[in-house]
Parts: C-alpha cells; sequence; structure tokens
C-alpha cells in the first residue's frame, strides 16, 4: 500500500488534475466525506489532505511514503528524512521581506513579523543583520501598520494584499512552488511502485 499525503487548499485543488493526468483520481464524494484516510481508483494508493505544515511530518515519520508540499514548508521543516523528488511547478508564489514606504530597516536590531522564523532567520543571517524575530499565524500585514515590527516576511502572490495594506515587497528570499517529497525509508523499500509515480507526474508536468 503506498499512502500520498495532500496539503489542504489551494496546492490540493491544483494537486489533484496533476494526479489525475498520471492515473490517480479522487471521488468528491471521497473528498467531502468526513473519512481522514481517502479511497482512490487504485486499490493500492491511498490518500490522506492534512494541513500543509504538517505533510513533511507525516512523511518524515513514515505515516504517508509520498507527500506534496510548499517549498516554505519544507524549508521551515528541514530535510530530516525526506528526499525532494520534483518541483511540480504548481501554488508558485514568492517569500518575500515587505514593509511600509519609507520604513527605516537599517536598524541595530530588526524586527521582524513572520510565520517563516527558519526562513527569515536564514535570510537576515546571510545579510549579517541582527533581528528579533516574532512569530505570527496569520494576519501578517498589521504588524508594521500597528508597530509590532518593522517588517514581515510573508509569502506574496498577486501582491494586492500588501498595496492594500500600504506595504510594499522589498528583497526576493526565495520563490515558492510545490514539491513531491518521499520517505527516505520508503524510497528503498518502494522503490520501484515510487519510481513509477514519479515518472508518470513528471511526464505531465
Amino acid at each position: 500500500m503506498l499512502t500520498i499525503a495532500l496539503s489542504k487548499g489551494r496546492i490540493l485543488d491544483q494537486t489533484l488534475p496533476l494526479l489525475e493526468k498520471a492515473g490517480l483520481s479522487v471521488s468528491k464524494k471521497e473528498l467531502e466525506s468526513r473519512k481522514l484516510i481517502l479511497d482512490t481508483n487504485l486499490q493500492d494508493v491511498k490518500v490522506i489532505v492534512i494541513r500543509a505544515s504538517d505533510v513533511p511530518v507525516f512523511v518524515q515519520h513514515g505515516a504517508a511514503d509520498l507527500g506534496i508540499a510548499g517549498k516554505d514548508v519544507l524549508i521551515e521543516h528541514g530535510a530530516n528524512g525526506i528526499f525532494e523528488l520534483l518541483d511540480l511547478g504548481i501554488s508558485k508564489c514568492r517569500l518575500m521581506v515587505a514593509s511600509k514606504e519609507n520604513q527605516n530597516l537599517n536598524k541595530s536590531t530588526l524586527k521582524v513579523a513572520t510565520k517563516y522564523v527558519k526562513s527569515a532567520k536564514e535570510h537576515f543571517f546571510r545579510k549579517g543583520q541582527q533581528v528579533e524575530v516574532i512569530k505570527l499565524s496569520g494576519a501578517m500585514e498589521l504588524a508594521p501598520i500597528v508597530g509590532l515590527s518593522d517588517c514581515i516576511v510573508d509569502l506574496v502572490d498577486t501582491g494586492n494584499t500588501l498595496k492594500a495594506n500600504n506595504l510594499i515587497p522589498l528583497e526576493l528570499i526565495c520563490d515558492i512552488s510545490s514539491r513531491l517529497i518521499v520517505n527516505s525509508a520508503a524510497f528503498n523499500t518502494k522503490h520501484s511502485q515510487i519510481n513509477d509515480w514519479i515518472q508518470s507526474i513528471e511526464k505531465n508536468l
């Protein structure tokens, strides 16, 4: 049995058509059910749909053989017990530093609000800039407006949310897209089956 962990939301919407092209489909009935492990059209493949941040955790610990998650989530998680196999080229966006226009960012210690703590720390460390990272789970754009932080590190797609809150994107940290990952042990024990899936998906990218 092969288990694939998929991220909820936007990534799922873009992942399902890609999997269908590779020969794997999940019925609407299954997706709308309250089941936690979903049947597919293939007897030897099951799907679990979970929060994006949980996908690499499930794959790392072998609760799922394969997973699809954004590069932002994978950077934050680290690479223990996981191989990154394919850039699927879906759910593209950018991880960026953003702030109010004319905000002074040359302070001795910069206050940065983000949920991407590891990425933010590494970015500013590379620049040699001292930072105090304030971890938030959402409403990042609010932080510079109310004086909680000098800037934010967040995902930017169209940039409309930044613009609506009078913030501007300043520095690109990295381009983000969804990746196919595999449990390192499963890659050895189920190599042939997993390799077939990699090839099927790759052909349809």
